[in-house]
């Protein structure tokens, strides 16, 4: 059971927790639990602060968030407990502090530091949680993330090593289980095997519960969030959004890696693996079904099942005659990528060019001075990636020309079709990212003809019964 920060944000949501872990206490659960919500951003800000030489500035922007964890602690705890955890408070406050004026004065590598820096927030709320499951006549144990996931040093988005994972997570869980207590540990944070806290990326809470549920062949992994399960789109966008009640592991990956906020884009690899189903449900109703991702979907009349979008998507342009019938050139462009260790996400070619879309630009100047040495290269900013996702969408007629008809006016500069039998994507200016998705949510899943469909369906097996 994997709990985002949004689900223990104050005290009434920690509440909200405990009843739901209490709820489910007979099928054994663990605990994964992200960092109170707004503190991995203080964390991140008080790391940049203090690389600005303001390590005291920094450690001071922190005080309100250390003080929402002692009055979660104050509200939900006996004095013995809270006493307790107030010493955890103080002694994590001392090494935030320690390791920001290491920061400041570039003692070790920023990332190893920032990654040092970033745990803290998982390590007090997994202890809290521990705290206020006890509370609640559960015997909470607090576990360290990261004598359980084990991945390389690649600080700020580090690669779990599968094998060691599951090896420590057996030997530092199984028991706990067995001895009918609830482990809780962290998400996000993990270590290097030479024992340096190492983090999977910013939101990889999920992917932590699905490497801890795969290590250890768990029933199901539940992702606890603020939304009732995978919307049919971003609810911000469009207040109609519906539940989809059940997708298939495939239309749940292309659906996070395009955008959806749901689930993490790595969460579903360890649970394929396993075969473990995955349930994304709302902390704030916990009595709703919400999404179910498995193996196997069902198919609807609507062929389309969600919508996903995502902004601040770069297109990178890159031209060149020598691609004409040459053998190698793509493997040269894409090799560029992978030493910079970005990942691209959307793929058009022709005759003597390539575009492709990239969601993280960190490296991005140094990627465009390589393929400078063997192409023309332009830069597009400030766009947006639109993916209609759905089992069947390759074979079904007509869908494309439903989109892109509901997105008329709208310039398209990029689409790809065939790659997938499931998606349709396509690249806009994310100004109207917005209105695209409104128009197409409208389109696929308002409209009367979508309704008289299911009324001549209803009408049928009315008929056959």
């Amino acid at each position: 059971m994997k709990f985002g920060g949004t689900s223990v944000e104050d005290a009434n949501a920690f509440r909200r927790v405990a009843e739901i872990v209490e709820s489910h206490k007979d099928a054994k659960p663990l605990v994964v639990v992200s960092a109170m919500s707004k503190v991995t951003d203080a964390l991140v800000n008080c790391v940049k602060l203090a690389s600005e030489g303001k390590p005291e500035e920094a450690f001071q922007s922190l005080a309100q968030h250390f003080d929402r964890h002692r009055t979660v602690a104050r509200t939900l705890l006996n004095s013995e407990a809270d006493a307790d955890f107030e010493v955890k408070l103080a002694i994590t406050a001392k090494l935030i502090a320690d390791l920001l004026k290491q920061v400041a004065k570039r003692e070790r590598s920023l990332l190893m530091l920032q990654d040092a820096i970033l745990s803290f927030g998982e390590r007090l709320s997994s202890r809290l949680l521990a705290h206020v499951l006890s509370a609640h006549g559960l015997e909470g144990k607090y576990v360290d993330s990261r004598r359980c996931v084990v991945t390389d040093e690649d600080y700020g988005r580090a690669v779990p090593i599968m094998s060691d994972t599951k090896e420590h997570t057996v030997e530092e869980v199984a028991p706990i289980l067995k001895n009918n207590q609830v482990p809780v540990m962290g998400g996000f944070i993990a270590s290097s095997l030479s024992g340096n806290t190492t983090t999977l990326g910013r939101g990889g809470s999920d992917y932590s519960a699905a490497l801890i549920g795969a290590a250890l062949n768990a029933r199901e992994i539940q992702i606890w969030t603020d939304v009732t399960g995978v919307l049919t789109c971003d609810p911000r966008v469009v207040k109609k959004a519906k539940t989809v009640p059940r997708l298939s592991y495939e239309e749940a990956a292309e659906l996070a890696y395009f955008g959806s906020k749901v689930l993490h884009p790595k969460t579903i690899q360890p649970a394929v693996s396993q075969n473990i189903p995955v349930r994304i449900c709302n902390s704030r109703q916990p009595e709703e079904y919400g999404t179910l991702v498995c193996a196997e979907t069902e198919c609807t009349e609507r062929t389309v099942k969600a919508i996903a979008h995502k902004t601040n998507v770069t297109i990178v342009n890159i031209t060149s005659l020598r691609m004409l019938g040459a053998f190698g050139f793509m493997h040269a462009i894409f090799e560029i990528f992978n030493r910079h260790r970005t990942v691209v996400d959307l793929v058009t070619t022709s005759e003597v060019s390539v575009s492709v879309s990239l969601d993280d630009t960190s490296r991005l100047d140094a990627i465009v001075e390589e393929l400078k040495r063997i192409s023309a290269v332009t830069v597009e900013n400030k766009r947006a990636m639109v993916c209609i996702v759905g089992e069947g969408l390759k074979t079904t007629p007509g869908i494309a020309a439903r989109v892109f008809s509901a997105v008329s006016g709208i310039n398209v500069s990029l689409i790809s079709q065939g790659a997938s039998k499931l998606n349709l994507t396509f690249v806009i200016d994310q100004e109207q990212a917005a209105e695209a998705v409104t128009r197409l949510h409208t389109a696929l899943f308002e409209s009367d003809e979508i309704v008289n469909q299911k009324e001549v369906l209803e009408t049928k097996a009315e008929v056959l019964m």
